[in-house]
């Protein structure tokens, strides 16, 4: 399990680009956002794609050439493996087989979106993506009581919409930071109430990927 960087090229580990060079086989994401990586890092190794579309059907075949002692490497379009990417379904069924599996220290968004919030950070839960509609009411009710920290992440096209329900079950004082393009030229951490957050982001056309931080609950 390789990390890539979220945004800044140079946030690729030596160590990452060691890994990617040693293995077999790179099963990427998307294989045409890796192969740009790859080639940056003048990396050679055969890719193939495994995404959340064809690892179910995949699995299987992958872990049996694992266990034939053929070696892989998993990577993302951006950050950890398996936190909010595909990744966990092949380290489980790897793992049950005796399959030897390490994931390399390295980019991710929550904890720099976390550590510049300047909300506490020493509890905290990460919800990752909220569910679009069955479920999506009731977790935003949970997130409303939790007395941690919560991290969210958020496509661009609905950041305002996240920032209303969450005005609407937390209170519009309640103190977030929403962080954008992190690591990137335009990055951009807003922290403030809900209110004033939604304020801002509702008059300009909001790009790239979105982690709010939400304060927790004082009750």
């Amino acid at each position: 399990m390789v990390p890539t960087p979220i945004g800044n090229l140079g946030d690729m580990t030596y160590r990452a680009v060691e890994v990617l060079k040693s293995v077999d086989t790179i099963l990427a994401e998307d294989t045409r956002t890796s192969r740009k990586l790859l080639q940056h890092f003048e990396i050679n190794t055969p890719l193939e794609s495994y995404h959340m579309f064809n690892e179910h059907g995949r699995v299987e075949a992958l872990v049996e050439r694992l266990v034939a002692g053929h070696s892989m490497a998993v990577v993302t379009d951006a950050g950890t493996p398996g936190i909010s990417d595909p990744g966990f379904l092949l380290v489980r069924e790897a793992l049950k087989c005796g399959v030897e599996v390490e994931c390399l220290p390295g980019a991710t968004a929550l904890i720099p979106a976390l550590a510049s919030s300047g909300l506490p950070c020493d509890r905290f839960v990460f919800e990752g993506f909220l569910p679009h509609k069955k479920g999506r009411h009731s977790a935003l009710e949970r997130i409303a009581d939790e007395e941690r920290t919560s991290v969210i992440y958020e496509s661009p096209y609905r950041l305002v919409k996240l920032l209303d329900e969450l005005t609407e079950v937390c209170g519009p004082e309640r103190q977030v930071a929403v962080c954008r393009e992190l690591s990137k030229l335009h990055e951009e951490v807003f922290r403030g109430s809900l209110a004033e957050s939604r304020s801002h982001f509702s008059q300009k056309e909001v790009k790239g990927e979105i982690v709010v931080v939400l304060a927790g609950s004082a009750r």
